[in-house]
C-alpha cells in the first residue's frame, strides 16, 4: 500500500517556530515530527511515499531527500499554495494509483501499528476507513461518531479523527487538481451514505497544534529516554 503524509500545512498557531520552519520538520525528542512517522511507516513496510509541501517545502525536500536513508521512497506533490486536505490528495492521485491508499497528517505524533491498521482490505461500497482516537483536552466534543465498526456523524461513541485514514481514489473524484477542498465535507457526506468504517486506536496519539503541545511532547519523550 502506499502511503501520503500530508505537510502543506503553514502552521499558523505554531507561530513563531513555523516562520522558518516548517510544521512537520518541528523536532520532538530529537527527531523531526514527520520523521518519526516516515520511521513508523517503514517498520510498517509501507516504504512507497508521497508528501506534499507548500510552505518552506524547499526545506522539507532538503530535510527527507529521496527517502533513501529512512529505508523508503518518496515523491513529492508540491503545491504553489496549500490546497487544505481532500485538495492536497487529489493533487497527489496521479503519483497515488488507483488502489486505496493511507493517509497521515505530518504533524502528529502516533506510535500507530500501521500493520494492523492496514491489514484489513476496504470492502467494496467503502470509500474511506478512519483510525479514530480518545477526545483530548483541547477537542472534548470529538469528530464522528463510532458504533459497530461504522462511522456516522451522530449516534454511537464520540471520538475525535487522528488524521490517519485509508481512502479509495473516487472519494476525491469530483476534486480538479491544484484546487482547494477540505476533507472533512466529503468524509461527513460519504458517512451519511454509510460508506465510511473506522476504527478506536489503542496507540499513543498527539496533536502537536499549539507550541506548548509540542514542549510537552519533547519534554516527555526526552523523559522517556533518560538513564
Amino acid at each position: 500500500m502506499k502511503a501520503m503524509i500530508l505537510c502543506a500545512g503553514r502552521g499558523e498557531r505554531m507561530r513563531p517556530l513555523t516562520d522558518a520552519t516548517p510544521k512537520p520538520l518541528l523536532p520532538v525528542g530529537g527527531t523531526p515530527l514527520v520523521a518519526w512517522t516516515i520511521r513508523r511507516l517503514a517498520r510498517a513496510g509501507i516504504v512507497d511515499l508521497v508528501v506534499n509541501h507548500a510552505h518552506l517545502g524547499e526545506r522539507i525536500e532538503a530535510a527527507l531527500g529521496d527517502g533513501r536513508r529512512f529505508g523508503v521512497a518518496i515523491r513529492y506533490s508540491p503545491e504553489r499554495e496549500a490546497l487544505e486536505t481532500a485538495g492536497g490528495i487529489a493533487n497527489a492521485l496521479a503519483l497515488l494509483g488507483g488502489a486505496p491508499f493511507l493517509v497521515v497528517n505530518g504533524d502528529v505524533w502516533c506510535d500507530c501499528d500501521y500493520v494492523a491498521f492496514t491489514a484489513r482490505p476496504l470492502a467494496d461500497a467503502t470509500l474511506a476507513h478512519l483510525a479514530l482516537v480518545a477526545n483530548p483536552p483541547q477537542h472534548p466534543a470529538g469528530d464522528f461518531a463510532l458504533a459497530g465498526g461504522r462511522v456516522a456523524n451522530d449516534g454511537g461513541e464520540r471520538l475525535t479523527f487522528s488524521g490517519i485514514g485509508i481512502y479509495r481514489p473516487e472519494l476525491f473524484a469530483g476534486i480538479a487538481p491544484g484546487t482547494k477542498a477540505k476533507l472533512a465535507p466529503l468524509l461527513r457526506a460519504a458517512a451519511d451514505a454509510g460508506r465510511v468504517t473506522g476504527e478506536r486506536l489503542a496507540c499513543e496519539w498527539h496533536d502537536v497544534g499549539t507550541p506548548e503541545r509540542l514542549a510537552a511532547l519533547d519534554a516527555a519523550l526526552a523523559a522517556r529516554s533518560s538513564p
